[in-house]
């Protein structure tokens, strides 16, 4: 494979099938990237740290995409398709590739989370507020504190809180 043409794609992988899809295309020699961030694990009995994707469902494979590539790609097990666009498999951005392989393993916090719009529902999950559901409010200014209401006792509070320490919830 001429090294020059070869581009990242994305692969779109079933739930939870990143490192399947990753440890599958490099056993077929191909050139995979899966990029992981580290962050404490939320088990109730201990914390410690872990890798997870930074991008859930997503795998980065480099190749010219030829047919003789391009099969055992999308046959590998795991994978649901190559991100196209009017059928037409579509590279990824070169420069955002090497950003994330920057930022890949690092354990700055890298928020990739459920967007959060004002009204939806949350709730604390670090913290001695952890466990309280609220709504979400708004971001404030340019720190990454956010204004969440709680309805206690029909009164509504609004608490300052890390964004971290959120997650949205559906109920």
């Amino acid at each position: 494979m001429n090294e020059n043409n070869a581009k990242w794609y994305a692969i779109h992988t079933r739930s939870r099938f990143e490192q399947k899809v990753f440890e599958g295309l490099r056993g077929k020699d191909l050139e995979a990237f899966l990029p992981r961030v580290q962050v404490m694990s939320r088990r109730k009995d201990r914390r410690k740290k872990i890798h997870i994707p930074m991008i859930p469902g997503y795998v980065f494979v480099r190749s010219i995409l030829t047919p003789e590539d391009y099969y055992p790609i999308i046959k590998t097990t795991g994978v649901v398709r190559i991100v196209s666009f009017k059928g037409k498999p579509v590279p990824a951005n070169e420069e955002e590739i090497a950003s994330l392989m920057i930022l890949d393993g690092t354990d700055r916090t890298v928020q990739n989370r459920a967007y959060m719009k004002k009204g939806d529902r949350v709730m604390i999950m670090e913290g001695p507020l952890k466990g309280l559901v609220g709504f979400y409010l708004h971001h404030k200014g340019k720190s990454d504190r956010v204004v969440v209401s709680v309805d206690l006792l029909k009164r509504s509070v609004a608490v300052e809180i890390e964004d971290w320490a959120l997650e949205k919830v559906s109920f």
